[in-house]
């Protein structure tokens, strides 16, 4: 997780007003710390590395005959070099000849301020802190000032705007007026709760934005004319936002694809766009209501805040994709139908589409395992099914294996599952099975021994499939950690978006069907 940008140190004036609330100013800036860095895990990763190493020397300085070879491109690959080097090494280049400067200055700029740090920022020094983050900021102002444009993409999380919110304003004018495509803009607080200046409507040619911790603007005032009409891609990461300003946003995103929110202010999420592809949500608790979404095909839902929430599909005919469902948390409403335990499966009760489904379900709890066969049934054209089995100190009661088979016929088990990461139920059901995934958390088998040990009573059943493969992973996270970002869970490259999350080592099990 990256945590390279820490929250500006907190002054000794507002040390007082936290104490008057009761909270611990160190418990506080640490919590802030916490925060910051999920909302740099989940935004896109800056597309420049500080890192790379950039010589135009042969690797023997024996063989060194003094061309200078990197001067010797295109311009077009000049103009690929400097795009991709940090902006502090990128404006250097101008000073190699009026051929870098030109390649500098007709480059589509991209300024990731997290490299205008100085090296080994420290908190220790509150004072020195501050005064390192302003550099920042005055440094951005500079570059933005310098380069004609395009701008490509400023990422810009590393400034302190506290006590320049009108320089921040006018920077959002200038980027519209330069043609900035894409932003990603993340308060460094403190404060926590800036007021994000309504002058980023006006960027008409924004294709990608990505807000954090801010507090939106009331976009009552606005004109109704206001409008993004290039953004395909937006992020919102624990930003301040009424369901009036979330709804005004989708209205006036015509071409908005995908929409990625993480742990905001809102009561619920309506999804009524003719355009989006991808929704996906992370560390959330509002109800999510897709009312029309006619091109929607993934539906995320990732780390629920542990409170129940309606989940609502209506119109979503090219719905695809959807998860993780919990069985502890999600109300699954479908139509005008809330799923129960025994609910009948219908045509109005069913969404035939989906064909990647993801459940959350501690099969400890009696209700909870109740509840899936109602859920599988949902959804009968599934081909792969994830399942994780979450653990829980309260148990209520295990339902066995009579239990499953009473419950009848579940037409995704039977007839279309290709891809599966639990239940040994499913292995006497499914006749189309394909591969079994088990995927465990890091550390989870001290050897393969336990793992063939563990899994032993796999072997035992008869298996429906008579091609059935058994893989066996183990995770690079452990138990409760995560490894999903927005732009994982938004490509489209991916087929399937919940695999992803399998960066892992294999075991050698012994035995298949």
């Amino acid at each position: 997780m990256d945590t390279r940008v820490l929250p500006i140190p907190m002054d000794e004036a507002t040390m007082p007003e936290f104490r008057k609330r009761g909270q611990v100013p160190e418990d506080v800036e640490s919590s802030i710390g916490t925060v910051l860095s999920y909302i740099h895990f989940a935004i896109p990763d800056a597309p420049v590395s500080s890192h790379a190493r950039l010589s135009a020397l042969p690797p023997d300085d024996d063989d060194d005959d003094g061309v200078d070879r990197l001067s010797l491109l295109p311009d077009a690959l000049l103009r690929r070099i400097v795009s991709r080097l940090p902006v502090k090494d990128a404006a250097r280049t101008a000073a190699l000849s009026s051929r870098w400067r030109d390649a500098w200055r007709s480059t589509p700029l991209v300024l990731v301020d997290a490299d205008l740090l100085p090296a080994g920022v420290s908190d220790a020094d509150t004072d020195a802190a501050r005064e390192e983050a302003r550099a920042v900021t005055f440094a951005v102002s500079r570059v933005i000032a310098a380069h004609p444009g395009p701008f490509r993409r400023l990422h810009l999380t590393s400034s302190f705007m506290d006590q320049y919110q009108g320089l921040l304003a006018s920077w959002l004018q200038v980027l519209a007026v330069k043609g900035i495509q894409e932003l990603i803009l993340v308060n460094r607080p403190f404060p926590a709760d800036l007021t994000l200046p309504a002058t980023f409507f006006g960027m008409a040619t924004l294709t990608r934005l990505y807000l954090g911790l801010w507090k939106f603007p009331d976009t009552a005032a606005l004109p109704r004319a206001a409008c993004f009409p290039n953004l395909c891609d937006l992020g919102f990461s624990l930003i301040g936002i009424t369901n009036h300003d979330m709804d005004f946003i989708l209205a006036r995103s015509p071409v908005l694809e995908t929409l990625c929110l993480q742990a905001n202010t809102l009561q619920r999420v309506r999804v009524a766009s003719r355009s989006l592809r991808c929704l996906m949500m992370m560390g959330f608790d509002q109800d999510v209501n897709v009312v029309n979404a006619p091109r929607l095909e993934r539906l995320i839902m990732l780390y629920s805040c542990g409170s129940s929430m309606l989940v609502k599909i209506g119109r979503a005919p090219s719905l695809r994709a959807i998860g993780y469902l919990d069985l502890e948390t999600h109300v699954l409403e479908i139509g005008d139908t809330i799923i129960k335990a025994g609910t009948r499966a219908s045509p109005s009760t069913m969404v035939p589409s989906v064909k990647i489904l993801g459940i959350i379900v501690c099969f400890g709890v009696r209700n909870e395992a109740k509840m899936l066969p109602s859920f599988l049934r949902c959804f009968p054209n599934v081909e792969t099914l994830h399942i994780e089995s979450r653990k829980t100190d309260e148990l209520t009661g295990k339902l066995n294996l009579k239990f499953w088979q009473d419950a009848g016929a579940i037409e995704c088990i039977q007839s279309h599952i290709t891809l599966i990461n639990f239940l040994k139920f499913f292995l006497e059901s499914a006749r189309m099975l394909k591969k079994l995934i088990i995927v465990s958390p890091k550390g989870t088998f001290a050897s393969t021994d336990e793992a063939n040990f563990r899994l032993k009573p796999l072997f035992a059943t008869k298996w429906a499939s008579k091609c059935c493969s058994l893989v066996v992973l183990e995770s690079d996270v452990s138990a409760g950690e995560n490894n999903w970002n927005f732009e994982r869970g938004c490509d489209f490259s991916l087929m399937d978006p919940f695999a992803i999350i399998i960066r892992s080592s294999r075991l050698d099990i012994s035995g298949s069907s």
